[in-house]
């Protein structure tokens, strides 16, 4: 199992796909880093030579910031935008669909697990 930028790469798969497993490198990244450094498409994981992993390797470090430091600069974009109390960060700060989604039906996800409001029981007369 190859480690690139300190991420396991899947032996089984082509390199395209393999490469996709880092965060922060998509399909068209993969495609192009592979592009660059010469190496088939097709071509498994497992079947990249020393030389191969290396300049991949290289090719990343030197194009893309990936990992632990995209990871904290996302966080750091979000929490400034919390912090100037702009529209998305309040959206990110309550825990709301940030890009306009509707919120009536949908939005489990950013919502959470309904909360249910029991209604208020009727005074009987008597």
């Amino acid at each position: 199992m190859a480690r690139i930028a300190g991420v396991d790469i899947p032996d089984n798969k082509r390199g395209e796909i393999a490469l996709t497993y880092i965060y922060g490198i998509g399909r068209r990244s993969a495609q192009n880093i592979l592009h660059k450094v010469g190496v088939n498409l097709d071509k498994k994981a497992k079947e990249w030579n020393d030389e191969e992993s290396n300049a991949i390797r290289a090719a990343i470090a030197e194009q893309f910031k990936i990992e632990g430091a995209l990871k904290s600069e996302v966080q750091l974009s979000i929490k400034r935008l919390m912090d100037i109390g702009c529209y998305r960060g309040l959206r990110h700060r309550k825990g709301l669909p940030v890009r306009g989604q509707t919120t009536k039906n949908n939005a489990r996800t950013r919502k959470g697990k309904r909360k249910t409001v029991a209604n208020k029981k009727k005074a009987t007369k008597g």
